[in-house]
């Protein structure tokens, strides 16, 4: 083992009269070093305090320049890197501005686009920066602005200063859309965006030896439409998202006949297959990102190609010729009813499968090619109609507009999707037209408008709803939380439960929220201090004791989770939730080793989903989730 590199003394003891910067010991360490672990920053001569060290690490993880690789082991990111050399050098002080281009500065007073293009091109920019030539914008505007782009998550204010989020710096590639850039401009705008991914991949082909430019090409486009951040919270090793990214990047069409199964893919990048499994069936199917893979399976294989990359593309573009051809020749050639003959598909399918293996796909993929269009076509058809009535208002905005409409695309439900969200919403405005001063009829629509990922107009709802129904002020606001939440707007989140909870000061539920959105924010000790004193004050109240587990067992304190787990049992055993805490105390006697309890518990989970009154969708969610730990642990003894 190589020993840990620690800094020079006038970094860790600067003077008597000033206190040491413990942002810049860590980064120090983590710069100079592979990766540290928890104890390397208790050791001589540093001996930096627990608490001290937890609260740093805490901050450094979530503005993104440390990542917790594994369970107490840390390793420096490419931002890090960066905010290490601005602390090593002093160059904080001069903090020197990029402003926008001219062409971007005088196409109109476009505040929302000025800010964006501030906070993407600098590392941060304080209020001032945006009230002083070349931009002098005023008070008024300003605000607006700002509270616009942090509610919608794209930006997020730390410590006065104002910084880019990752959903924000897709939002400002579609806002380049806008501006007639030359190519050399868009592209390196563009590459500003690539550059902090491909520093990652980078490391990550060089750890994995992938040479082949296809593949590596191919993941890096995966990587920058898949945000990693919608899966964290569950998979909280970045590398492990990777070799998931991997496996859809080499088993692409372009690769027939080269083709990896999930088990030897399993065995040879050292990733669980239950693992691989359900998160290849979770992304594939469109159950997490917006886009979908759709696959081919000739021979047992099974080949993924990416909705609107470039197969999809062209592949559309044949078969909307095609279709087209035939609607026109049947309006050319139309005849009465009796002598028109029925309307075939396969002869369609047959020629758009022909043509597609011309130049597109290989030709030993043609009859897989068959047995996918019905499903793709019906896909399609859905796009096409929508993009029709959709094209008139937004003809600049096409790309973003068929990236809306994959948001509410789920493959499972090809049949009944077809204009079901219109229809729903129209359905439930009727509705509130008729009794505009029912509450629950704007619940209703509030759930459809989730659903179909609709937040920024569930958003707008909500904010509605507090003007007609005040005194539901603290269930709405709680809704709105729960929303910005889902919109990685985190802290905006926060700042509401906390306005909550001193307009409600007694309300203990709304501390237990406050909780939770601590542990969404990585603050151990600040989420298990909270409902350590909620415990306290009401000990019988079981949901605080599932609390309890549940924020031990997203830290891996496993041990004491299964002690709270058991308690809710003991105090909730007939409760709707119980079905949840089995689940958990199964994952965790699961991660403690304890195989036979953990599927006596995952079982039992599982059997209770039937007597409990909770939605359809959450128990088949929480049944998924039983059964890929359960599969995880068969797997784990044929393996003994």
């Amino acid at each position: 083992m190589c020993p840990i590199n620690y800094p020079p003394e006038k970094i860790y003891k600067p003077s008597k009269l000033k206190k040491p910067d413990y942002d810049h010991i860590i980064l120090w360490m983590l710069n100079n070093n592979e990766n540290c672990k928890w104890a390397d920053f208790h050791q001589e001569p540093i001996e930096i305090p627990t608490g001290t060290l937890s609260r740093h690490l805490d901050t450094l993880k979530r503005k993104g320049f440390v990542e917790n690789f594994a369970r107490g082991y840390y390793r420096i990111t490419s931002e890090g890197k960066k905010k290490f050399y601005e602390l090593s050098s002093g160059r904080k002080k001069e903090h020197k501005l990029n402003y926008p281009p001219k062409i971007i500065l005088k196409s109109g007073r476009n505040y929302y686009d000025w800010i964006l293009w501030m906070v993407y091109n600098n590392n941060y920019c304080k209020r001032s920066a945006f009230l002083v030539d070349p931009l002098s914008i005023n008070q008024s505007s300003l605000s607006k602005n700002l509270s616009v782009l942090i509610e919608k998550g794209f930006a997020s204010k730390e410590d006065g200063k104002y910084v880019i989020t990752r959903a924000g710096k897709s939002e400002y590639s579609r806002m380049l859309q806008n501006y007639d850039l030359d190519r050399q401009t868009i592209l390196e705008e563009e590459g500003k965006r690539i550059e902090e991914i491909t520093m990652k991949t980078i490391q990550f082909f060089e750890n994995y030896n992938i040479k082949d430019e296809d593949i590596q090409f191919r993941f890096l486009n995966n990587a920058l439409r898949l945000d990693y951040e919608k899966v964290k919270p569950l998979l909280k090793d970045e590398t492990i998202f990777h070799k998931i990214l991997l496996f859809l990047s080499i088993n692409h069409p372009d690769q027939y006949p080269s083709f990896i199964p999930s088990d030897d893919f399993s065995k040879t990048y050292k990733i669980k297959k239950t693992t691989l499994d359900y998160y290849i069936d979770e992304i594939s199917e469109g159950k997490i990102y917006p886009l979908r893979f759709f696959k081919l399976k000739p021979s047992g294989k099974q080949f993924y190609f990416q909705s609107d990359g470039r197969l999809e593309r062209i592949l559309r573009v044949i078969t909307e010729n095609q279709i087209n051809k035939v609607a026109y020749l049947n309006k050319l050639f139309s005849k009465p009813a009796p002598q028109m003959p029925l309307f075939d598909m396969q002869p369609i399918i047959d020629d758009i499968a022909e043509k597609s293996c011309e130049f597109l796909f290989k030709k030993e993929l043609n009859a897989s090619l068959r047995e996918f269009l019905p499903e793709y076509l019906k896909y399609l058809a859905y796009k096409i109609e929508a993009k029709k009535e959709l094209k008139a208002s937004y003809d600049k905005l096409e790309g973003i507009i068929w990236q809306n409409i994959t948001d509410i695309f789920h493959s499972q439900i090809y049949e009944s999707i077809e204009n079901q969200y219109e229809e729903q919403i129209k359905d439930i405005d009727k509705k509130i037209e008729l009794n505009p001063e029912n509450l629950d009829l704007y619940y209703l629509k509030i759930k459809i408008l989730i659903y179909f990922n609709q937040y920024h107009e569930t958003i707008k709802l909500l904010d509605n709803m507090l003007e007609l129904f005040p005194e539901s002020e603290k269930d709405i606001k709680v809704l709105k939380a729960a929303v910005l939440r889902r919109m990685q707007n985190i802290e905006a989140g926060l700042e509401i439960i906390n306005d909550l909870i001193q307009k409600f000061p007694g309300d203990n539920d709304l501390i237990c929220y406050k909780a939770y959105w601590m542990q969404y924010l990585d603050k151990k000790e600040e989420a298990v201090k909270i409902v350590q004193k909620l415990v306290k004050d009401e000990p019988e109240n079981g949901v605080f004791q599932d609390t309890f587990g549940e924020i031990l067992m997203y830290f891996e304190d496993y041990d004491e989770a299964t002690k709270k787990f058991l308690k809710t049992i003991v105090i909730s055993k007939d409760d709707w939730y119980i079905y949840q805490t089995y689940i958990k105390l199964g994952i965790c006697y699961k991660a403690l080793g304890s195989y036979d309890l953990a599927i006596k518990n995952l079982k039992k989970g599982k059997n209770l989903t039937k007597k409990s009154s909770d939605d359809v969708a959450t128990k088949q969610k929480w049944i998924s989730i039983a059964d890929l730990f359960l599969t995880d642990i068969e797997q784990l003894y044929s393996f003994n």
